[in-house]
């Protein structure tokens, strides 16, 4: 038994929650995105078109991911490959896909605008969409939860036996935690591209921790790959920090 519902009905139709609630995330870091861009002085007049295309490359990158990683479990089936309300989103391959085809809209539409500056003004606020999706979306989906566990912490989700580590809620407050963290940091560090490489860096080392650790090998979304790209995208954050860090040095 779920502790927590995967979808209702109305009448025929089938909503599941999985799906609204990243919906919802997504409108809300959309929103908070674009009041940031503002705020730092950054045209928003495009960032709609920006944000439209981000998030479909991001979906198809992350189901693809999940789909080559998992490959025996796909392989005879192909409606599964198009039950996205089961889960089955990695998260390293939206960001595989949609980071590139960010860089290229950003020169496409913000070509005076640098890219750090830019950076500064997004990553907080994925950060933060991050964290409401985290415990919107995988908290009601098939097999949300990560390893077995008898503590008091442990909940039953859809699709697995026994109470589970919720990993999604752990996870979103993490995220809370280190969106708050980037705000905190911003009011004394202000040199472009500081706060985009220290989200990077913190997001990916605890993404890989908490795939080591709280999911495990038997991820859905390949572990070791994520626990991999989550190196590679912590040493990339730390790259850039500390190349803004030295800049403000040297001015």
């Amino acid at each position: 038994m779920s502790a927590f519902p995967t979808s209702f009905h109305i009448g025929p139709l089938v909503f599941h929650l999985y799906g609204i609630g990243l919906a919802v995330a997504a409108y809300v870091t959309y929103v908070y995105a674009e009041k940031r861009l503002i705020r730092a002085s950054i045209d928003s007049t495009h960032f709609g078109a920006f944000a439209a295309v981000l998030i479909v490359a991001g979906l198809f990158g992350a189901r693809l991911a999940n789909i080559l990683t998992n490959w025996s479990y796909y392989s005879g089936n192909v409606g599964r490959w198009f039950a996205v309300w089961q889960g089955g989103l990695a998260s390293f391959g939206g960001i595989a896909v949609a980071a590139p085809v960010g860089l290229y809209l950003k020169h496409r539409y913000w070509k005076t605008t640098s890219l750090a500056s830019f950076a500064d003004a997004l990553i907080p606020a994925l950060i933060a969409g991050w964290a409401l999706g985290r415990v919107l979306g995988p908290q009601f989906m098939v097999d949300g939860g990560g390893h077995l566990t008898n503590q008091w912490f442990g909940i039953h989700y859809a699709g697995q036996v026994g109470k589970r580590v919720p990993v999604p809620l752990i996870q979103g407050a993490e995220d809370a935690l280190l969106w708050l963290s980037l705000l905190g940091g911003s009011r004394f560090i202000k040199q472009p591209g500081a706060i985009a490489g220290a989200g990077m860096f913190v997001w990916g080392i605890v993404r890989a921790l908490d795939e080591k650790l709280l999911l495990g090998q038997q991820s859905h979304s390949g572990s070791v790959g994520v626990q991999i790209s989550g190196i590679v995208l912590s040493a990339a954050g730390l790259l850039i920090l500390l190349k803004a860090l030295r800049t403000k040095t040297t001015n």
